[in-house]
């Protein structure tokens, strides 16, 4: 399946009470922290419930609450310690994009997922499907490593090595996939905001659609 035919087929499927919105508006409540430099309080006492539901919800949305997730036994306030880490996290995490997987920023962005899986606890054993996941719904700064994915650019974990051919994949097919300005949802009127989506996320949209 080539790229303009996936992210066709994927917009499809992206209304407002749909499931693939739920990325929309997780990213949104995030990224909102980022732009309003505030990512400190999304954690706070006033902030951290909302925080948690807004994460669970999209995860939930994209499955990974179910079969034989360790999330599938846990509330949404299991989600408690992984925002206060998100909410330290440098804010370069929200302006890494794949065009920029540069040797610092591949750092960072594997950096991230060790906090991430430190915060969601390693006896739990959180797949990097499940840390890729978070990463695009917070960050978007990654595509999300679900089967589908995977199977499509031949990458299996989050490492230098898939970072780095995910970004060839970009530099190949950059015309496509810079022509592109898909501005997330707004939750409360379903109109287009001023976010646009990353070229992480538009590759996570192909590899997702991609079922070969």
């Amino acid at each position: 399946m080539d790229i303009e035919k996936s992210i066709t087929q994927y917009m499809l499927g992206r209304k407002p009470n749909e499931r693939y919105s739920s990325f929309d508006y997780c990213y949104n409540y995030f990224y909102s922290f980022y732009k309003q430099d505030r990512i400190s309080e999304l954690s706070s006492d006033d902030n951290i419930q909302l925080s948690c539901l807004q994460l669970g919800f999209y995860l939930a949305s994209w499955g990974m609450m179910r079969g034989s997730s360790f999330l599938l036994e846990k509330s949404v306030r299991t989600f408690k310690n992984l925002v206060e880490a998100i909410s330290e996290m440098d804010s370069k995490l929200w302006e890494i994009d794949v065009n920029n997987y540069n040797n610092e920023n591949i750092k960072l962005l594997l950096a991230c997922k060790n906090e991430i899986s430190k915060a969601l606890k390693k006896e739990n054993n959180p797949t990097d499907t499940l840390i890729t996941k978070i990463m695009l719904g917070v960050f978007a700064n990654v595509p999300a490593f679900d089967q589908y994915f995977k199977r499509s650019l031949h990458v299996y974990k989050l490492n230098e090595n898939s970072l780095k051919k995910i970004r060839k994949f970009y530099d190949k097919n950059k015309s496509t996939i810079d022509s592109y300005e898909i501005h997330t949802i707004d939750y409360l009127n379903s109109q287009k905001t001023d976010i646009i989506y990353t070229k992480a996320k538009l590759i996570d949209m192909y590899g997702f659609m991609d079922r070969r």
